[in-house]
This record gives C-alpha cells, structure tokens and sequence, in this order.
C-alpha cells in the first residue's frame, strides 16, 4: 500500500512539473501518517500541498525539503493563529478599490513559461511596437491556458486512436501539406486584401466558411481569438470545418498556478488564506452586500426620485450596502465640452447629488460611493480604459461624501478573496455590429456573455473597432478569470456564472420601474431589485 501512496504523491507533483526527491518523498509519507490520512484522501492532501509548494517565489523543479517544511509550518501556523482570533472579519480591511491605471503590466514570456512583470514606466501614448506587443499578450494568455487544458494537451497514455487524434498546430506547420486537416488556435484578422485570416505568432492563413453552414457557437469579431478546425488547400487557404472559442480555464486552477503573481498590485495572497477569507465571510458577514446601478441620468429629475427612495427603504429596512456602484451615463444625453452651460448643468446634477447622499447620515458614513464613467460622460480621454470622471465636477460629492471613489472604466474591486471588474460600454452592440466569418445563433443570449470570458478580455476587438491605450490593454484582461465581473450594458439585465465565474448585467436604473442589482459577495450572487415610486413597496424581485 505504501507503494501506491508513493504513485500518487509522485503523480501529483509531476503534474505541477515537479520532481520528489527520496528525502522529500519519505517527509511527505510521514505528514499523511501523522495526520492519518486515509488512502481515498492522499491525493486531495497532497494537490494542496502541491500547489503551496509551486506558489513560492524560490520553488525549485526538484522539490526542495527546507520549502516544502516552510510550506507545512506556514499551514500549520495559519491555522494557530485563525483558531485562535475570534475578532469579527473587518470588511473595510479588505476592501480596496483598484484603477486601471494602477494595475502593473505582466507579460508572457514564452521562453520561460511565466508571467514577466513589465519594465519601465506605463504611457498613455502608443506606439506600434506597444500595439503589437498587446495583441501578442491577449494571443499567448489564452494560448497558455489552452495548451494545460486536459482536451489539447499531448496524452502520456497509449492509445489506439491517438495517431488520429487532432493536436493544436502553428500556421507554419501548414506548408507543403495540402489535403491535411488541422486545428489552430490564432486571432482573426483581415489582410490586406479584405480576405479574412486567421493570424497567430508564425503567420496568418486565408479561411475559407464556404462549406460551414450551421451557426457557430458564440460571437466572432476582427480581433477575437478562435480554435479553427479545418483541410489546409494547395490554394493555402483553410476551408473551415469548425470554429470555435477557446476553453475557459477557472480562476480557481489559473490561481493555482500563478497565485504567486500580483496581477492588481495589491499585494498576492495564498490559497490558504484566500480560503480562510472566504470561510469568515461566509459566517460572519453573510448579508453584507454591492449595489450596482447603470444608466443613473441625473439629468432627469425622476433619478433622484428613485435614489431617494432606494436610501429611504435601507435605512427602513435596517439593510446598509457596503458598496453602491454607480454607473454612467450621468446623463441621457451627450455633453459638448465646448457648451458651457451644458457643463455647468452637468456639475449642477452631481451637486444635487451630494445633496441627496446626505441626506441619509448612516448611508454616507458606512457605504463606499464608487462611480464608473459611461461613453458619453466627461473625463481626459475617451478611449479604454477611460480615466475616472473629471475632478472639477464633482468638488461637491468629494467635500460632503466620505467614502466616495471616482474609479476608470473598467475598475476593479479586490474584497477579501474575491475580484469584481466592473465594466460600463454597450459591448454586444458593438460586437454584434462587427461580426465576421460564419453566422451566430443570435437568439442563444448566453453564448454572448460566453465570448467574453472565453476571450480572457473585455474588448476581443481590434484597434480600428475599439481604440484602447495599449500600454493598459493588460487592465482590460479577465485572467484569471475574476470571481464577478458586472457588464453594464444598455441591452436588458441577466446573470450567469461561468467557470466560478458570476457575471450580471444591472441593466438600467431609469423610468418608472428603477431596477439595480445587489451583489452578495458571501454567496457570489446576484439578484434583481427594484424601486417604484410606490413607497409602500419594499425592494426586491
């Protein structure tokens, strides 16, 4: 029996690209004896050790004896000093607010498999090495993932049908083999002669969706990454079979191999940890709760009305958000920034704001105002990620409200273990307007939301579509997948989860019927709630 545990524990190890020593091994086998584990359980005791292990900055591919005995002591300590602290979690310990400007940027670095943190400062200017270098980034990101997925990564195991089976190949490989079928992985793209290709880091192919009639699983635009199953011709183009998007990978296994790497500069936590968090919040702070409202036009007198009576019916129902997300568009319509009295009224409206905020002492002391700039409002630039709305507007709501946030779109939140990215653009218009390649199924509205995730980033369009700042593209990557992400969009409200994944659409807090959401973060969930001018009614579904 001890030879099978040996198997297992070798078996693990290996998967993470670690080798066991003898001494190593023989420590690992007292740890389990110790703690009596039985043999159903050895694997799941060891992949947490395991992935503790490949989480240390000085992690060696033959498995150390002093860290993997750091790893233990450290697991052991935690777990002393948490049964020991019977202190309430302290949500505002835990809450912080990250702009997209403050991100750090990570490379991949295919030459050494791993995340290189960017040297040099960020501009705002881009230059067409800058530009090229994004693109790459969004490719080898996704590729990384796909390439550990179980379906494309090379079998170890004899099989009967393996020499059939297809593998991920590089468009250099297609050269000199008409008549073959193959699978790619590459970003779409146009050439410059309007052909439509399929582009990865050796080349570009012709695709030819003649003979790809059913509808394709998910929205394809210029600049999105898609797996492409297809004959390669002597006329060097791919006559396509299939199209696909890229396997997802969850957040829980992209942390796990890259838990060490502080994708939001604010500091790497463990698992362990990440775990404990996410234990307490559940117990401690099981109803604490994120308002998230779009399309808040202060323009329109009836807003306020509705503001008015979602603060009156928190306070009536002793229900305090910790978090009110406020998204734009503030107004219902464009504001020239040569029209002063369009901007002086648009300052006005924030104003009232502050006014009204006040007016509910408890809101003002104990709930974080964050506000996200829509298309139409007024910031520095007007390209993603925007800056945060302009200072001299909003002097009022800095002066009266304590704990406001004047955030860049998009924005993160980073709360106890948890991300939540919130991001405010009509983004299925847009991609919806610049389709490419064979027909979607339209009327599956989740294989919209799925593109997204799928692509690892918020805007999988080129330049010319959606003009970015590419020193920042980084700040609009969704890996790892974050635990919520909030799409405020125009079109109609809905939530999903993904992968772990939980993403919603607020939809619009304007008309009769002021409809928000709140976002739990204890059981990372979302639900519907909604404001009518009737006060006898409470809110909810």
């Amino acid at each position: 029996m001890a030879d099978a545990r040996q198997r297992t524990i070798i078996k693990v190890f290996r998967k993470y690209s670690h080798s066991l020593g003898p001494e190593a091994l023989e420590f690992l086998e007292s740890l389990l004896d110790a703690h009596e584990v039985s043999d159903e359980d050895v694997e799941y005791s060891v992949e947490w050790i395991a992935k503790e292990y490949n989480r240390q900055d000085d992690a060696q591919m033959k498995v150390s004896l002093e860290i993997l005995k750091r790893v233990y002591e450290t697991f052991q300590g935690s777990r002393d000093s948490h049964a020991a602290d019977q202190d309430m979690l302290d949500p505002e310990s835990h809450l912080h607010f990250v702009d997209a400007f403050d991100m750090p940027l990570w490379h991949w670095s295919t030459e050494r498999s791993s995340f290189e943190k960017a040297a040099g400062p960020l501009t705002v200017s881009s230059s067409a090495d800058s530009r090229i270098l994004a693109m790459r980034n969004r490719l080898d990101v996704i590729r990384q993932a796909v390439l550990r997925n179980d379906h494309f990564s090379p079998s170890t195991i004899p099989s009967r049908d393996r020499e059939h089976l297809l593998t991920l190949r590089s468009t250099k490989q297609l050269l000199g083999r008409p008549g073959e079928r193959f699978l790619l992985l590459g970003m779409l793209t146009y050439s410059k002669e309007g052909k439509l290709c399929l582009e990865d880091q050796d080349g570009s192919v012709e695709l030819d969706f003649s003979q790809l009639d059913q509808p394709s699983e998910g929205l394809f635009t210029e600049g999105c990454v898609a797996m492409v199953e297809g004959e390669y011709t002597e006329d060097t183009t791919l006559i396509v079979i299939a199209i696909g998007h890229p396997p997802c990978e969850s957040r829980e296994t992209a942390r796990s191999i890259y838990g060490h790497v502080d994708f939001l500069g604010r500091g790497s936590t463990t698992l362990l940890e990440d775990t404990q968090l996410a234990t307490r919040l559940r117990l401690e702070l099981p109803d604490l709760s994120f308002f998230v409202l779009s399309d808040v036009w202060l323009d329109r007198p009836e807003t306020f009305s509705g503001l008015q009576l979602m603060f009156q019916h928190c306070i009536d129902n002793h229900f305090i958000p910790k978090v009110i997300i406020l998204c734009g568009n503030f107004s219902s319509k464009g504001i020239s920034k040569n029209s002063a009295r369009e901007v002086k009224r648009y300052q006005e409206n924030f104003d009232v704001l502050a006014d009204c905020i006040v007016q509910y002492p408890l809101i003002t002391r104990y709930t974080h105002f964050v506000f996200v700039p829509g298309s139409l409002d007024i910031t520095v630039n007007s390209v993603l990620p925007r800056r945060p709305l302009l200072s001299s507007l909003v002097s009022r709501l800095k002066s009266r409200v304590p704990k406001v946030h004047f955030a860049t779109n998009p924005c993160r939140i980073k709360f106890c273990d948890q991300e939540i990215v919130i991001f405010r653009e009509d983004l299925m218009t847009k991609m919806l307007r610049n389709l490419v390649g064979v027909k979607p199924d339209v009327r599956n509205d989740d294989l919209k939301r799925f593109s997204i995730l799928d692509q690892s980033h918020l805007s999988p369009l080129t330049y010319s579509i959606q003009a970015t700042l590419s020193d920042f593209d980084h700040a609009l990557r969704l890996y790892p997948l974050p635990t919520a992400l909030v799409l405020a969009d125009k079109s109609d409200r809905f939530e999903m989860t993904y992968e772990g994944c939980h993403v919603f659409n607020p939809g619009s807090f304007v008309g009769k019927s002021f409809a928000f959401s709140a976002y739990t973060p204890a059981r990372r969930e979302s639900e519907e709630w909604c404001e009518t001018f009737d006060s006898n009614n409470s809110p909810g579904n």
